[in-house]
């Protein structure tokens, strides 16, 4: 006989605990291939495709699309053995059925988890075609965790749940378990009369009517008014990724902003000389970020204290050799920072290479989870968004950000008269623990000089 295997939530990497459903790639009863992808989730990192260790008939999805589930939470059921081709699974006559499949697997499956001595239900769900029609029919449905459901590993009593409420819930009907989710009823702790303690829409109407006869505890007067229930956003995914960096940047980091104005007239022309520079068959364009970027290396070089770390329990300040430079990126699934890796070693083309390869896959959702981390200092140029200045918030565990705003003409006294120039704001905030004003100031200054005079740039390249 086939023998049913759990496949848990893999480890995605990079200390990710938890992931989102965005859409399911089989259905039950399906037949998969090992190493098949069956699931597309959201970390909050990236879009990653999970791949199933086991070949045989999809018997049970947990979750539906938009649920988020833990690391070690089970995804689906497979019955392995010999599958048919339309679908069902048999017996194996060459000893390589379900024994057999128990110690095999690809092996060629995401961090942290293997193939090898796969869990086995206790419980085997079986679509039709693998059992009886009767056994069919009671597990035809798709199982998807009720709403507050009692823990089966809770110890007996906790909650008021019995040993033998445990275990899958006695309700067929996808409709009566939708009426328990919208009225918040825990299917667990209802007694079912149908047959064999099945839970019927009539149990789950009378239950919801015991609710709301139940009486109501009193007010406290001496409290505040409580303010009317608005929309709740779930903090999770890139928005509860980028909530507690920011919190736990502002509670562990002391930071300062210094800002300055420059004319970025100069930069800009050359800017356009370079990508006349040629002709058509030139090469991509050099954009504004690349060229930031590449003076951000060369400010680094001279004032390191801003590419370090602070080792908060060492008590010391930890200086890196290379410069991993991030960039801040709006995408449709939020804020994200790729990481151009090594931008010191590299020319103004091949940052800029680098930027626009990111960029497209962060718009695409395709950013692998190493290429968001790492970074040592970060560039944000909100001046995409129409604004001039801001006070950067530091990308912990960094040390330090350069903000730059939006480059537009302003009134200018250039070379002592009064014209107009192509003006930008400037911003460092930095970690007033690894340095001064005066050096985070030597530092903006630096960047200011580079972008009103390119040429200062070349004298340290």
């Amino acid at each position: 006989m086939p023998q049913v295997l759990e496949f848990k939530l893999p480890d995605l990497g990079e200390g990710l605990t938890e992931a989102e459903i965005v859409r399911w790639l089989v259905e039950v009863g399906d037949v998969v291939a090992i190493d098949q992808p069956v699931v597309e989730v959201e970390t909050a990192k990236a879009m990653v495709e999970v791949p199933c260790p086991y070949g045989g008939v999809v018997t049970a999805r947990f979750g539906e699309e938009g649920v988020e589930l833990p690391v070690g939470a089970p995804l689906l059921t497979v019955a392995v053995g010999s599958v048919e081709p339309s679908g069902s699974a048999a017996e194996s006559g060459s000893g390589t059925g379900a024994a057999g499949a128990e110690s095999s697997g690809s092996g060629n499956v995401l961090v942290g988890y293997g193939t090898g001595a796969p869990a086995v239900r206790r419980r085997r769900v079986r679509p039709e075609g693998l059992s009886s029609p009767a056994a069919a029919a009671a597990t035809s449905f798709t199982p998807v965790p009720s709403v507050a459901p009692v823990s089966a590993e809770a110890p007996a009593g906790s909650g008021g749940v019995p040993d033998g409420a445990r275990g899958p819930v006695a309700v067929v009907s996808p409709l009566v378990r939708k009426l328990a989710r919208q009225h918040d009823l825990d299917l667990r702790q209802l007694s079912g009369s149908g047959p064999d303690g099945l839970i019927l829409r009539a149990d789950v109407e009378s239950a919801i009517r015991s609710v709301a006869e139940a009486p109501q505890p009193a007010a406290v007067t001496d409290r505040a008014p409580v303010r009317p229930a608005g929309e709740r956003v779930p903090l999770r995914g890139v928005r509860g990724v980028v909530a507690d960096k920011l919190a736990r940047s502002r509670r562990e980091i002391p930071d300062a902003t210094c800002w300055v104005d420059a004319d970025a007239t100069e930069l800009m022309a050359a800017r356009a000389a370079m990508n006349g520079a040629g002709g058509s068959g030139a090469g991509p364009k050099v954009s504004v970020l690349a060229l930031l970027a590449r003076i951000c290396t060369a400010a680094l070089a001279r004032y390191p204290e801003l590419n370090s770390t602070v080792d908060q329990e060492a008590r010391e300040i930890v200086r890196l050799s290379g410069v991993h430079l991030g960039f801040a990126a709006q995408t449709e699934r939020g804020l994200v920072v790729p990481v151009v890796r090594d931008a010191q070693a590299r020319s103004t083309e091949s940052i800029g290479a680098e930027i626009t390869r990111l960029t497209e896959a962060a718009r695409t959702g395709t950013l692998k989870p190493a290429e968001l981390t790492g970074g040592t200092f970060t560039l944000n140029n909100y001046g995409v968004f129409g604004v001039d200045g801001s006070t950067p918030i530091i990308n912990h565990p960094e040390a330090a950000m350069l903000g730059v705003g939006r480059i537009v003409p302003k009134p200018w006294v250039h070379e002592g008269e009064l014209a107009v120039r192509r003006v930008v704001q400037l911003s460092l905030t930095f970690d007033h623990r690894v340095c001064d004003g005066g050096t985070a100031g030597g530092f903006l200054r630096y960047v200011a000089d580079c972008v009103e005079q390119p040429a200062v740039l070349l004298r340290t390249l």
